[in-house]
């Protein structure tokens, strides 16, 4: 695939998306901006990509991204229709995560000192919540949200300056993640399961929700949560202490840096559901080595499922990490400066647009995509297997 294939594929992308825009200048800002993002570019923040595409000054992209005519919620909505529309699948995983952007100062909008997963601390930072769709054929954002802390929702002085519509209120985040799964299944988005980290699995109307509908899904909980065994609430945290040593067996939650991820499994039957053929489980999972490290899920799925197909689902969260680095190390996700609410929403879309757009051309290219780490990268090179490699095999990396 040439950089002429490339060419077409973004303009492909551009008229699924050319209506939102409705000055000429703005589609061809829109582009530009998408093209910049797809570019070899260290980094990729208005001063970078305004060199990297000839123009003198960030001026006119910053006009895009600041006070350009355009909605960046009806850009979203593209965005999971051509995702759907490339990738789509009745076996996909719908995986919701959040991330954090590191950030100097106090007016960008949301940011305070907070606990960020990316750094492993509590750092400066603002945090984003996403949706991926983990087809079989690929892996692509499909929504996000920025959470908005008490401190600033209490502060509707400091919204203001930072653009922040006054509609808009304190809400969690497993409550944001909630709003980004109904508004999949709203759309229509095809999929067979959901999977997420414990502060979502603990968050209980995401399980009830999803049992609603039905979906299935496999949710981490913490010891702290409760599930219902007969007549009783029992914490996760005793289940743990109890489980029988014959109940385990040892199966593969996918690949990972030294090869399959094997661990001991365990599953306990809780009540079920009100819904006629499905069951609920507690899947336990036991480090080889440190028997008492132990992690839990929630699960809920037709009762024929098999203990192999729950681990496997568990086993599936190292697709939104990967997205996560991915579309920060190759399309610039974590790399603008804008600090307004709309200016965040902007950046953020183009810059899934742009990773699903990589995520589709390499669906099409039939490599595979690996987990993290599955190989060690060549001196100076990008890891086999990344969304680096691929875009250097295929054209669009300049030495």
């Amino acid at each position: 695939m040439d950089v002429n294939t490339w060419a077409e594929k973004l303009d492909h992308l551009m008229a699924r998306i050319s209506s939102r825009f409705v000055r000429s200048e703005a589609r061809q800002r829109a582009r530009a901006y998408l093209q910049g993002l797809l570019s070899p570019a260290e980094r990729k923040n208005s001063w970078q990509l305004a060199e990297m595409l000839g123009e003198p000054t960030p001026y006119g992209l910053q006009q895009f991204l600041y006070r350009g005519a355009w909605d960046a919620d009806a850009l979203r909505d593209d965005l999971r229709q051509y995702v759907v529309a490339q990738i789509g699948d009745e076996a996909a995983i719908l995986i919701v995560d959040e991330t954090g952007f590191i950030k100097k100062g106090s007016q960008s909008a949301g940011v305070q000192r907070q606990y960020s997963g990316t750094a492993g601390r509590i750092e400066n930072c603002q945090i984003g919540v996403f949706l991926v769709y983990a087809a079989p054929q690929g892996t692509a954002f499909i929504d996000r949200a920025l959470y908005l802390p008490e401190s600033w929702s209490e502060d509707r002085e400091r919204c203001r300056r930072a653009g922040i519509p006054d509609s808009v209120t304190f809400a969690t985040k497993p409550q944001m993640a909630l709003t980004l799964l109904q508004r999949a299944v709203a759309s229509d988005v095809p999929f067979g399961w959901v999977t997420a980290d414990s502060i979502y699995g603990d968050y209980r109307r995401i399980r009830l929700w999803l049992e609603s509908l039905p979906k299935p899904y496999v949710l981490a909980v913490t010891a702290k949560e409760s599930v219902w065994i007969g007549w009783q609430q029992v914490r996760v945290g005793e289940v743990l202490e109890q489980l029988p040593e014959d109940g385990w067996v040892q199966l593969n939650a996918g690949a990972g840096a030294k090869g399959p991820r094997l661990y001991d499994w365990q599953l306990v039957a809780v009540n079920a559901p009100p819904v006629e053929g499905w069951r609920r489980w507690l899947l336990v999972r036991r480090s080889l080595e440190d028997p008492a490290d132990l992690a839990a899920f929630a699960c809920c799925a037709p009762a024929e499922t098999s203990l192999e197909q729950l681990v496997r689902i568990a086993g599936s969260r190292w697709r939104i990490e990967t997205a996560f680095e991915e579309a920060k190390g190759e399309v610039g996700l974590d790399h603008y400066e804008v600090r307004s609410w709309d200016g965040w929403h902007r950046h953020i879309t183009l810059a899934c647009l742009a990773h699903a757009l990589l995520a589709v051309v390499r669906a099409m290219s039939g490599e595979p995509e690996l987990a993290p780490l599955l190989a060690e990268p060549e001196k100076g090179g990008p890891a086999p297997g990344s969304l680096a490699a691929f875009k250097a095999r295929r054209g669009l990396l300049s030495a």
